[in-house]
């Protein structure tokens, strides 16, 4: 209509059109599921483009585009089942005539459009194509990514939405030289691939991605390493091209490496130590190598510390994060140190810290869960960054380790990525945008893990995971793996990782596979919590598996209280609840806290058992339970299908060390000598329980961080781990960084400024020498180690637990008759409270029950003040003590 005929056109209608959102679904080649309201008026369409142009202006999109045509319909059963998050999504089905266009359309933009009759646009929006990508290039689940070598190189990425990939060679890690090769396009698996000479080996690369990228809005050209790195230049900014299986890069002995035994899983006793935690303090590593790889291939006061927890029972260290991370600078030019002289200030300062967190974006520490390359040792733990030298310095570390007698666990962190988007420290989304991470329902990146969450339930992710654990596993050596956050995995994932690991051979791979152990953490949050997008891999569905989760169950009952909790005083079973109150309100009453503590120790019970869902005992108020009936926050205590499947432990990197909960907890007057009875009686529940005993590194020496919650960026000095106990154990270090801890400062200060807190060489000493006679005796007796629910509901019973059970009392006692040479039965006493305790067994009248030889030879003289009775049965334990009863086989 124009003016001279009755007026002006009317306005433009705006419609719902942002681009910027991605809220349709192509979850496979025919289907995407979209949340809209369909009717016989409207028209459904995919637009997409080439040129990445489409825009909206004046109420319609512009752009050179072309369409598929979208019929409305409703979603299978199965794609619901595959989908559960979009199963209230209508289905709009690709017409069979335009079925031939998704290759072309996911190589541009692609947006979902709307339109009524008149042709209108009405709503528009992008489109997330993980799933038809999946779909269509479904052979790239056998691809052979990353560097391969048969005679001459290739290298291959997957990118099936790249509009072109090109080699960038360079000649050295400086980036000179660089000379560009053509890549060629698989259309079945959306690889690109180019074969190379020999002289290309140990050259430096990178992709040139030519894609369309959301987070750009426009097709760019991205200059990114490869996703599947072996090795790189310092700072990750050039992959290198290189041959794991080259001998160049063996230490000495690697092909003769001699491993410790294996351990069945549920045997296994674990040490959490940080590679730079280990040496940065101890004057006995040459000052070049503390911090370093190397570290561990020396002589070192820390060294021997690990040979003789190897020598008492321990079975494996496990690393935390060891792959290449993003927030270190790889040389040492480059990282700026604190330059205060933090031991001489106030151990209650605010200064220590504040001086820390000036210089903590660019020192020498972080924990290291944020990963940029996956498959690559990390650089600032090398002596030199550049190259193939960190390939060398970590396969001599896992061989020093080896040589000490201890197997090596790593800690990986496949569940995110430092970075997402067109971030310079991003490699997957610069790849295939869009594809490698979780997306929320308008597309932005899911950050519930802290970062950019990934999606191993998308193919190509979970390849990743796999192919990058057995590269480790098999190139390495590598003994374990603990997976940070697992529960953001599928548990498909996982046992997709057991499945692979477990076809390594000997004869094949010179790893025995099977031997491997893997566990994780199996929280349920985020926007996969209950099961939401996958089936998890939580605690409670990993039961069966064989695959372990952390338990929080027994950490709780001995620690009390939680993690997140305003006040740090709540006491538990270990902390002064039985009869040493602290005299904090969060603890409730003295009926409360009675109540409470009788509920800890059924948790304490289940997870002696091994946190076993169907082990059937007698609780605390007299009932005949299982585990998976005793409650834990409403939720099952008891969720294992059998011991191996659970991770034991009352103290990890994460939350305040187990000294430093006890220095919150007891009672500020309780001495010193007794907060080393403490710290042993809660090391005892986790060593002396069935499955995995994981402790954190130090906690054996006390190990403080100046009660710092959080310690993932606190630098060396609050992170110390000091093998030489003259310089005490960390605590007073000044008020923990302000981040995290200012809201306990007000409980923290009067603490760290009481010179009675800080133990000395004697108190270390005791800590250390208790720790070592729990690790002799849990080796000492297959009882220990049940492997089944059937050998633990037999042999392991609770004989005073029930109504008249004393508070702050728990007595477990194993039948290791058939099982054990020695020992006809164990009984382990852990007495909580401030007084000696009696416990009356039926089962001990007339038995000649001796104290462990252990502990009998062992330097604790309270220990040896217990005493058996044999005419009533009857074990009499001192305060705050583990006793351990033997009565000998025959």
């Amino acid at each position: 209509m124009t003016a001279a005929e009755g007026g002006p056109l009317p306005p433009a209608r705006d419609a719902d059109a942002d681009l910027g959102r991605s809220s349709a679904h192509w979850i496979d080649r025919n289907t995407v599921a979209w949340q809209v309201e369909p009717s016989p008026s409207l028209r459904y369409h995919l637009a997409f483009s080439g040129e990445g142009d489409i825009a909206y202006a004046d109420g319609d999109l512009t752009g050179d585009t072309r369409v598929i045509r979208l019929t409305p319909g409703a979603l299978t059963d199965a794609q619901k089942a595959r989908w559960p998050h979009l199963a209230a999504h209508t289905a709009l089905t690709v017409d069979p005539r335009d079925a031939g266009l998704a290759g072309e359309a996911l190589r541009g933009q692609v947006v979902a459009v709307e339109r009524d009759a008149s042709g209108a646009l009405l709503t528009a929006t992008g489109v997330q194509i993980p799933g038809v990508l999946d779909d269509l290039y479904a052979r790239a689940a056998g691809a052979e990514l990353g560097p391969s070598w048969g005679g001459e190189p290739t290298l291959s990425v997957w990118a099936p939405t790249a509009r072109g990939v090109e080699l960038a060679l360079y000649r050295d890690a400086s980036g000179a030289g660089r000379t560009i090769h053509e890549m060629r396009r698989d259309d079945e698996t959306g690889v690109w691939s180019v074969r190379g000479l020999p002289s290309w080996k140990e050259r430096y690369y990178t992709f040139l991605v030519t894609v369309y990228s959301p987070a750009a809005g426009r097709v760019v050209t991205n200059e990114v390493t490869d996703p599947y790195s072996l090795s790189l230049a310092a700072d990750s900014v050039r992959s290198q091209l290189v041959d794991l299986s080259d001998r160049s890069l063996w230490p000495g002995g690697w092909s003769s490496l001699v491993k410790p035994e294996a351990v069945p899983q549920g045997r296994a006793s674990i040490y959490e130590l940080h590679v730079r935690d280990f040496s940065a303090s101890d004057a006995s590593v040459p000052e070049d190598l503390r911090g370093t790889y190397a570290a561990f291939a020396t002589d070192s006061d820390g060294m021997k510390e690990l040979r003789g927890l190897a020598e008492d029972g321990l079975t494996h260290v496990h690393l935390l994060p060891v792959s290449d991370m993003a927030t270190v600078p790889e040389r040492r030019a480059g990282r700026t140190e604190p330059r205060c002289d933090l031991a001489s200030m106030p151990a209650d300062s605010e200064r220590q810290q504040a001086c820390i967190a000036r210089t903590a974006a660019k020192d020498s520490f972080n924990w290291g869960y944020d990963p940029l390359h996956y498959t690559v040792p990390e650089g600032s733990y090398a002596r030199d960054p550049d190259g193939s030298g960190r390939i060398r310095e970590f396969r001599s570390m896992v061989a020093g380790l080896n040589a000490a007698g201890l197997r090596v666990v790593m800690d990986v962190v496949y569940n995110h990525t430092h970075a997402s988007g067109q971030d310079p420290a991003s490699v997957l989304d610069r790849v295939v945008p869009g594809y490698y991470h979780r997306l929320l329902g308008d597309g932005t990146v899911a950050t519930s893990t802290c970062c950019a969450n990934t999606a191993p339930e998308h193919m190509m992710m979970g390849k990743l995971v796999v192919d990058s654990v057995v590269t480790w596993a098999r190139e390495y050596k590598v003994d374990g793996f603990r997976f940070d956050l697992m529960g953001h995995h599928p548990k498909a994932n996982m046992l997709a990782v057991r499945r692979a690991l477990d076809e390594l051979t000997l004869a094949e791979d010179g790893v025995d596979g099977a031997s491997i152990i893997l566990y994780g953490e199996g929280w349920n949050f985020g926007e996969v919590a209950g099961g939401a997008r996958f089936e998890q891999a939580t605690q409670l569905n990993m039961a069966g598996s064989g695959i372990a989760t952390f338990s929080d169950r027994l950490r709780d009952a001995v620690r009390g209280g939680n993690p997140f909790d305003a006040d740090p005083r709540v006491q538990g079973f270990g902390s002064g609840l039985a009869g040493a109150p602290n005299g904090s309100a969060a603890n409730g009453t003295a009926e409360q806290q009675r109540i409470r503590l009788l509920d800890y120790q059924d948790l304490i019970k289940v997870g002696l058992t091994g946190n076993l869902r169907d082990y059937i005992f007698t609780a605390s108020d007299g009932r005949q339970v299982r585990g998976s009936e005793v409650s834990y926050n409403g939720s099952p205590a008891g969720y294992a299908a059998a011991p191996g499947e659970v991770v034991t432990y009352v103290d990890a990197h994460d939350n305040e060390t187990l000294f430093d909960a006890l220095a919150y907890k007891l009672p500020q007057a309780t001495s010193m000598a007794d907060r080393v009875r403490m710290q042993s009686l809660s090391l005892a529940t986790v060593v002396l329980a069935q499955g995995i005993a994981f402790v954190h590194a130090g906690s054996e020496r006390l190990r403080s961080k100046s009660l710092d919650r959080n310690s993932y960026d606190s630098g060396d000095w609050f992170n110390r781990l000091l093998w030489d106990c003259s310089r005490g154990n960390g605590f007073g270090a000044g008020l923990p960084p302000e981040a995290g801890n200012a809201d306990r400062w007000v409980y923290a200060r009067p603490l760290l400024a009481d010179p009675a807190l800080k133990p000395d060489c004697a108190a270390i000493g005791a800590a250390r020498a208790r720790y070592g006679e729990l690790l002799r005796i849990r080796s000492s007796s297959p009882a220990f180690a049940l492997g089944s629910l059937a050998e633990v509901q037999s042999r392991l019973t609770f004989p005073t637990s029930g109504i008249g059970e004393i508070p702050g009392v728990v007595t477990m006692h194993l039948d290791a008759s058939g099982i054990d040479p020695h020992w006809k039965s164990i009984t382990v006493v852990f007495n909580a409270t401030p007084e000696t305790q009696s416990q009356t067994m039926a089962a001990l009248e007339g038995a000649r029950a001796k104290l462990h030889p252990v502990q009998a030879a062992g330097g604790d003289d309270v220990v040896k003040r217990s005493a058996f009775d044999p005419g009533t049965g009857t074990l009499s334990v001192p305060a705050r003590t583990v006793a351990v009863f033997t009565v000998a086989a025959g």
